[in-house]
């Protein structure tokens, strides 16, 4: 016999019983939770290990820096250290006489990305380049150390560790570093070995007994000792000195950058753990830094950027006036890249340089120096040697907006770079107008001829009340996407 049903509804089924179902929740809730906790726990087992990994170090020695970037999102600064240290896991490289304590920052590149992700700019500094030296605190031993009119740029760090060599570069160019990194040998040498080495070129046979680097023509896979003795060598390529020994930085670096992208690491938890863990073993750290999630955070930034968008860059430099072995800024070369850095902007493709500068013009007028600042009675002269008719009335007019209203002008014979020069007791005043103008301090220098302040203005401001410096050509050495080959010493 049928059952009969209501009209219109629907066919009876038989009801699962509750108890089956309550029971079926649990185990799946169960599961659930056995998974986030299982997640949980590995997640809180990295950060952990990562994080014992690092040691760490104040990121300014005493000179007020301060950490307020948004690591995800902002335009961010990270200086790349190598110290040459001989002490602890690197005595096998060299006895304590050699280098001992924080050691010298024998390598120096800082790392800029920009706040969309699209661009990369890796700036190497060279280690002999002489630079003033801010005053510096050293953490460990509570001892100060005056600031320095001139000095050799990786003796920072060897004086009162990382921080003093961020604020040394802070100092030299307008920039304000958000993180530094140091590395010792090992962390090349761990490194390279983790990934499976890194391919390099070079044009002939090297055998350099210094490093050790031995590499035949061509293409060379290196990895553990290699690759420390292919960045190390300086007498085994180019001319034997520490420039061409940056060209080997840069391109083992951009090899390293290809690897890394085509196998696909930064989007590879495992693999980039990997890395992680082998690096961090090695590396010494700001305490902004000292997060594995602001390392990984930092890594994602990463993974997207085209390899073409990552340039390599030395900062512009010439022969040390008081040392042919040294170095010093060539200007205003440096000057115009220190501030695309801080303008975060693309360096691939830079504008066409300009003539060297000249020295100030002497037919200023000379006017005796005021008693006392008072903008309108500062004698501020504008010499005109952009070529451009109308140019320094134009700036005239603009520095009198600016309070300077006893601004004289007159035409000077054309130079390529504005600079900004100023007489004794005149410091003060030329830096205000330079600022007025968005000239760089770089550009802003006493001149024993000049009575004021002298704005010479130059071909490279022919418009605006701005400066805007033009960065040289040939200035990024290659981009990431490059394969380059380094020449063998004295090919």
């Amino acid at each position: 016999m049928h059952h009969a049903r209501p009209n219109g509804s629907a066919p009876l089924r038989h009801a699962r019983p509750l108890g089956r179902r309550h029971l079926a929740l649990k185990i799946i809730g169960g599961v659930v939770a056995l998974v986030l906790v299982g997640v949980i726990a590995f997640a809180g087992y990295w950060f952990i290990r990562l994080g014992s990994n690092l040691h760490q170090a104040p990121l300014s020695a005493g000179n007020a820096t301060a950490d307020a970037t948004n690591d995800a999102t902002d335009p961010l600064q990270i200086l790349i250290i190598g110290t040459d240290t001989r002490s602890g896991a690197d005595a096998a490289y060299g006895s304590q006489a050699d280098s001992s304590g924080y050691g010298n920052s024998d390598v120096m590149i800082l790392m800029d990305i920009s706040g969309d992700n699209k661009v990369v700019s890796m700036t190497s500094f060279p280690r002999d380049l002489m630079v003033p030296i801010p005053k510096c605190h050293d953490p460990k031993t509570n001892r100060d150390f005056p600031a320095q009119p001139v000095g050799q740029i990786n003796s920072a760090m060897a004086e009162a560790g990382p921080g003093c060599a961020v604020d040394t570069v802070n100092q030299l160019t307008g920039l304000k570093i958000d993180h530094f990194m140091v590395a010792d040998f090992n962390a090349v040498k761990d490194l390279s070995n983790t990934i499976g080495g890194v391919q390099v070129c070079v044009n002939a046979p090297i055998d350099d007994p210094a490093s050790g680097l031995k590499l035949n023509a061509g293409n060379n896979m290196v990895q553990g000792e290699q690759a420390l003795a292919f960045l190390r060598s300086r007498h085994g390529v180019g001319d034997g000195s520490d420039l061409s020994r940056i060209k080997s930085q840069q391109e083992f670096l951009a090899s390293l950058a290809r690897k890394v992208k085509s196998d696909g690491t930064l989007s590879d938890v495992s693999k980039l753990l990997s890395i992680a863990d082998t690096i961090t073993k090695n590396l010494t750290v700001d305490q902004g830094l000292g997060s594995p999630q602001t390392m990984l955070t930092i890594a994602g930034r990463l993974k997207a950027v085209d390899l073409a968008k990552v340039s390599f860059v030395t900062v512009p430099w010439e022969p040390y006036t008081g040392d042919p072995n040294r170095v010093q800024i060539k200007q205003p070369d440096a000057g115009a890249l220190f501030q695309a850095l801080r303008e975060n902007r693309d360096l691939t493709a830079p504008a066409p340089s300009q003539p060297a500068s000249a020295a100030p013009s002497t037919s200023s007028p000379s006017t005796p120096a005021p008693p006392a600042y008072d903008k309108s009675i500062q004698p501020v002269t504008v010499a005109d040697g952009s070529g451009v008719a109308g140019r320094s009335a134009e700036l005239v007019k603009f520095l009198a907006g600016q309070g300077f209203t006893k601004t004289t002008q007159f035409t000077a014979p054309p130079v390529g770079a504005t600079n900004v020069y100023y007489g004794a007791n005149f410091a003060d005043v030329a830096a205000d107008v330079a600022s007025s103008l968005g000239i760089p301090s770089s550009q802003v220098q006493q001149a024993p001829n000049v009575y004021g302040v002298q704005v010479y203005v130059g071909q490279d401001f022919t418009t605006g009340t701005h400066y805007t410096p033009k960065m040289p050509d040939n200035l990024v050495a290659q981009t990431a996407a490059q394969s380059t080959c380094q020449a063998a010493f004295g090919q």
